[in-house]
C-alpha cells in the first residue's frame, strides 16, 4: 500500500456530500437557525400574517366551530380588539393564542374559554424546550400579553418586567457559552431566539412610551456583535465535536482449510503454497463490511457505509463542518440584528390593531 501524504489525502465532493446526506436524513444536521414564525411575526409584515392566520383557520372550522372560536377568543382577549394586536410581540403572542384555542375548539366545541392554564404546556415554542430558562421566560410573557395588550400601563409594566428578567438570563447564557465551555448547537439556537425577542420587547415598550429609542439601538448593536463571536465560537466547537470513521468493504479470507487431493493443510501451511500449482483449492468465506461512524456532538452519531481511505476523515470532517454553518443560513439571522435607521423607525411606528370577526 503507498502511504499519503496528509496534504494529499482529501476526500471528493461526493463522499463529502453522501456523509452529510447520511447525518441528514437520520436528522442530525443542527439547526440554530431563527424560526421562521418569529421571521414572520417580529416585522413589518406581522399585521399581514396573523390576519392571514385568523383567516386560514376560520376557513378550515364549521360554522358552529367558529362561534365558539369567537367565545372563546372574545373572553380569552377581554372583547373583539386588541390595541397593537397586529404588532410585533404582540401578534406573535395573539397567533399561539389562536392555535391553541382552535386545539380545544377541534377537540371540543362546547369547551369552556380560559383554559390556558390548565391544558398541557407546548414542549417546545420555537425550536426552545419550555424547561429551558429562556424558553420558560418567553412562553410566560407571551402567555401574559393577550389579557393585558388593551391595558397600556400594565402591559409596558409587565414587558418591563419580563425585560429585565429575560437580559439577566441572555447575559447569564452568553457568559456559560463563552467562558464556561457550555456551547452547543441547542444553547445557540435559545441564544438567538432570546435576542430576537428581547429585542423586540424592547421595541414594543418604545411604542408604549416606557422606555427611550436609544436603548433599543444599544440593546441591538450589542446582540449584533455577541451573534459574531458565537458564531465563531460555535464554528470552533463544531471542530471538536464532530467524529467520522471510514466504512469497509467485504473481504474475502480462508474459511481454514485447504485441500489438493492428496494433502490437507490448514490455514497457515496453505499461505505458503500455491494452490493452483498443486490442482489444489482453499475454500474462503466472505466477511461481512464493517459499517463506518459518523458522530456529530454527543448523543448524535449514525452508522454509514460510505466507503473512503481512512486518512481523509480529519478533512471530512472539517469539510462537513462548512457545509453544517452554510446549511444555518447565518447571514439571514445577522440582518436581524441590522435593522437600518429607516426600518427600525418604521418598527417602532407600527401601531395595527387586531380585531375578531363578528360572531
Amino acid at each position: 500500500m503507498i502511504l499519503l501524504e496528509p496534504g494529499l489525502c482529501l476526500p471528493s465532493q461526493a463522499t463529502v456530500q453522501e456523509l452529510f446526506a447520511a447525518a441528514r436524513d437520520a436528522n442530525m444536521v443542527p439547526n440554530i437557525s431563527l424560526d421562521p414564525v418569529l421571521n414572520s411575526f417580529l416585522s413589518l409584515d406581522s399585521s399581514a400574517a396573523l390576519q392571514h392566520q385568523y383567516s386560514s383557520l376560520q376557513k378550515s372550522l364549521s360554522e358552529e366551530q367558529q362561534a365558539a372560536l369567537g367565545l372563546h377568543l372574545n373572553q380569552e382577549l377581554g372583547g373583539a380588539r386588541v390595541t397593537h394586536g397586529g404588532v410585533g410581540v404582540v401578534a406573535l403572542a395573539l397567533s399561539l393564542l389562536l392555535d391553541h384555542v382552535a386545539q380545544q375548539v377541534r377537540g371540543n366545541s362546547s369547551g369552556q374559554a380560559g383554559q390556558w392554564s390548565l391544558t398541557k404546556p407546548p414542549k417546545k415554542i420555537f425550536g426552545l424546550a419550555i424547561s429551558s430558562r429562556i424558553g420558560s421566560i418567553a412562553h410566560n410573557y407571551l402567555r401574559s400579553i393577550p389579557g393585558l395588550a388593551n391595558d397600556q400601563d400594565t402591559m409596558a409594566e409587565t414587558t418591563e418586567i419580563y425585560d429585565t428578567w429575560l437580559n439577566l438570563e441572555m447575559l447569564d447564557h452568553y457568559q456559560r457559552m463563552t467562558k464556561k465551555k457550555r456551547m452547543s448547537s441547542v444553547s445557540m439556537q435559545q441564544w438567538l431566539t432570546g435576542a430576537a425577542l428581547h429585542l423586540h420587547m424592547r421595541i414594543h415598550q418604545v411604542r408604549l412610551h416606557s422606555v427611550p429609542i436609544g436603548s433599543v439601538e444599544s440593546l441591538r448593536l450589542s446582540y449584533k456583535t455577541a451573534l459574531n463571536r458565537l458564531v465563531q465560537g460555535y464554528t470552533i466547537y463544531l471542530h471538536r465535536n464532530i467524529w467520522e470513521s471510514a466504512a469497509s468493504a467485504p473481504q474475502r479470507r480462508s474459511n481454514g482449510t485447504c485441500s489438493s487431493g492428496w494433502w490437507p493443510f490448514n490455514v497457515s501451511q496453505a499461505e505458503t503454497f500455491n494452490e493452483t500449482s498443486y490442482g489444489g483449492a482453499c475454500e474462503t468465506d466472505e466477511v461481512a463490511s464493517k459499517e463506518g461512524l459518523l458522530v456529530i456532538e454527543l448523543g448524535r452519531n449514525v452508522s454509514h457505509n460510505v466507503l473512503h481511505h481512512p486518512c481523509e476523515s480529519p478533512a471530512i470532517q472539517r469539510a462537513l463542518v462548512t457545509r453544517i454553518i452554510n446549511a444555518q443560513d447565518l447571514e439571514h439571522s445577522r440582518s436581524f440584528f441590522l435593522l437600518s435607521k429607516k426600518v427600525l423607525q418604521q418598527l417602532l411606528a407600527q401601531e395595527d390593531a387586531f380585531e375578531l370577526s363578528p360572531v
